[in-house]
């Protein structure tokens, strides 16, 4: 379903439902996707290339220089580099990153044990392709983070990023479980209607009102896991 929801900031958008996540497109070439949990991406349209600046890098496909400072310095420090980002100058430094399995020790055997699948062999048909190392650091980090409440929340938001990052290189991985971070899209289908399942890297096979109208972005979202409809063959258009 496509909803125009109206302007902000005087730039006109629209919002979808792709898969798990909530996709906002604006019309000046900008994507928003958030899985309505801990994680979100930005996507932007190739005009923007090497154009932008801020925490999220300047979009000139080279990392090595993406901590770039409010005043142009290419810094290592990650305090440095979003010290300078700061909105207000009345918000003070951050001078310390606290280490959440060192505040919450009890939790890092828990996560190191629930983050392994990442390096484990559910994802080796990845491995090749995306380094799994700083993803299990970040998994373990995150899973320690959360103490009370959305424990297997930000595991499993953890893990779905790098099966992300390994659908994107063509590494599809089917890693959830019934027991580990379940979706259950089939639960609720009616019978004689389009029948929902889970697709761990998306659909881009089915056809929807917008599709058929050519209703389309530049900029891709396709192969975001979630539920997809199959419908009859009679009815093939959701």
């Amino acid at each position: 379903v496509v909803k125009q929801l109206g302007e902000g900031h005087h730039v006109p958008y629209i919002t979808r439902e792709v898969g798990l996540y909530l996709v906002v497109e604006v019309s000046s070439g900008i994507i928003v996707i958030w899985d309505k949990r801990t994680t979100i991406f930005i996507k932007l349209a190739p005009s923007y290339k090497g154009t932008v600046c801020g925490l999220c890098g300047n979009f000139d496909d080279q990392t090595k220089n993406d901590f770039t400072t409010r005043d142009h310095m290419v810094v290592t420090s990650e305090l440095d580099f979003g010290n300078s980002w700061k909105e207000a100058t009345t918000c003070p430094d951050v001078n310390h990153t606290p280490d959440p399995c060192s505040l919450n020790p009890h939790r890092r055997s828990w996560a190191e044990k629930q983050c392994s699948i990442i390096k484990s062999g559910v994802f080796k048909g990845c491995h090749s392709r995306v380094d799994p190392t700083v993803f299990y650091e970040a998994c373990v980090h995150d899973s320690c983070s959360c103490d009370t409440g959305g424990d297997c929340e930000c595991f499993c938001s953890a893990v779905a990023s790098y099966a992300q990052e390994c659908t994107k290189a063509e590494a599809c991985v089917f890693w959830r479980t019934p027991d580990l971070c379940p979706i259950f899209c089939d639960y609720y289908n009616p019978p004689n209607e389009c029948e929902w399942h889970y697709e761990p890297c998306g659909n881009r096979s089915f056809e929807t009102c917008r599709t058929i109208n050519g209703i389309h972005s530049n900029i891709s979202v396709s192969h975001l896991e979630g539920c997809y409809p199959r419908c009859p063959k009679d009815r093939p258009i959701y």
